[in-house]
This record gives structure tokens, C-alpha cells and sequence, in this order.
């Protein structure tokens, strides 16, 4: 079954080109030209990956990423924008995106994005994914459903802040180097990363406020520890 992507985009002429390429790439695209017909798309279609333009009519790719994650933590959501402000990237990221091409940007670099973010959301996997569920201190943790539950308080993650709790938590009062931990989850650990990553911590410490026995600690030049 073909992998089912929303592609965002106003500018006309780059969208026909960007679709046509993507389709022959054996993707099925569906392509909303402003953030309103996308959010239409998304309320009676399942997709396996959202490529949105950042400047959109009507509603900005930011919101539009906003709205999407209040129905659905799991999809990926890849942002396309002619922006080039690390705060604009990291803003990206808080709102819960995967990953960010700059404009203008080749089809075959899009296509690798594309291909990675399925791939480490297990999306082009056939093998059935086992269950798993571990105690994070009083949390109990399932990575494949992405939860995170105390009492009953359940916290539906997003993939990437799934893969970072599942590697600190499974490496339980380690000194984590900086560098180990972007490259096993984003594969690069350039600065633009870095900053990416300390918002997925500060998120994580906020989703595991309620037990004060589990930390995860800056090691000040060298990493993260976690403790519980």
C-alpha cells in the first residue's frame, strides 16, 4: 500500500512539480494550497506524513501544525519554509515537528526526509511491532503506543519524545554525551539539533513532574543523566 502524504504548499507551480515528483516516487500525495483545506483533509483522512509550508493564506503552517496535534500526537509533520531563523526551527520543533527543509530544496533531499522520518516511526516496517511497556519511576512507559501514564493521567508523546525517553530511561544513572544522544535519534548532532534537543528535555522533565524521584540532569559540557 502506497505511504499517504499531505503536502501543503500555495505556490502553485512548485506544488504541481513537488507532487508529480513525490507520485513518481510511488507516494500518494493529497495537496491542500492554504492551512484551512489541509485541516479539512486531516478531519476525514488518515495520512502517514504531513509536509507543510510554513507561510501559508489563511492559516500558518505553525498553526496548522498546532491544530494537527491537538487530534493526532503520532503523525510526522515535516515543515517546508524559505525561513532561516534557528528561532523559527526551534519553534518547529516545540509544536512537535520531525523535521525541516529549507527552500529551495532538491526532490531527492526531500525524498530522503521523507523516507527516514517513515522509517524510524516503524510507518514502512511490516514486521508487527511487539508491545512494550516499562516503569520510568511511578510512569508506566509504552513506546509503541507512545504513552506515558501515572494514576490516571495518561500523556500521549510524539515519536521523537518517545525515542529520547526510551534512550535515557533506558540507560538509568549514565552520563549521556550530548553528541550519543542526537546522533541515535536524529542521526547528526550539529547546533541547530542541539537546541532541538534541549526542548525535548525541558518537555520530558514537565511530563514527569508528578514523581519528584525521577530527574533528568544537565551535566554541565558533556550531557544528560537520568535518574529515578
Amino acid at each position: 500500500m502506497k505511504k499517504k502524504i499531505l503536502y501543503v504548499e500555495d505556490d502553485p507551480n512548485l506544488a504541481f512539480a513537488t507532487k508529480d515528483n513525490l507520485e513518481a516516487y510511488d507516494y500518494e500525495v493529497v495537496h491542500a494550497s492554504d492551512g484551512m483545506e489541509a485541516l479539512d483533509f486531516i478531519e476525514k483522512d488518515h495520512f502517514d506524513i504531513c509536509v507543510l509550508d510554513v507561510m501559508l493564506p489563511k492559516m500558518d503552517g505553525f498553526t496548522l501544525a498546532e491544530n494537527i496535534r491537538k487530534s493526532d500526537k503520532q503523525v510526522p509533520i515535516l515543515f517546508l519554509t524559505a525561513r532561516v531563523l534557528q528561532e523559527d526551527k526551534i519553534k518547529g520543533f516545540e509544536l512537535g515537528a520531525d523535521d525541516y527543509v529549507t527552500k529551495p530544496f532538491s526532490i531527492q533531499e526531500l525524498k530522503m526526509r521523507i523516507e527516514v522520518i517513515l522509517r524510524r516511526n516503524n510507518s514502512g516496517n511490516p514486521t508487527p511491532i511487539q508491545p512494550k511497556t516499562n516503569t520510568v519511576g511511578k510512569y508506566n512507559f509504552d513506546f509503541t503506543k507512545l504513552t506515558l501514564s501515572i494514576n490516571d493521567n495518561l500523556q500521549t508523546l510524539t515519536f521523537r519524545e518517545a525515542e529520547v525517553l526510551k534512550y535515557l530511561s533506558e540507560r538509568p544513572d549514565q552520563v549521556i554525551r550530548r553528541d550519543e544522544l542526537l546522533k541515535a535519534i536524529w542521526g547528526d548532532d550539529d547546533y541547530f539539533m542541539g537546541r532541538s534537543l534541549d526542548v525535548f528535555i525541558s518537555r520530558l522533565r514537565k511530563y514527569l513532574s508528578a514523581d519528584p524521584a525521577i530527574r533528568i540532569d544537565n551535566v554541565h559540557g558533556v550531557g544528560f543523566r537520568m535518574t529515578f
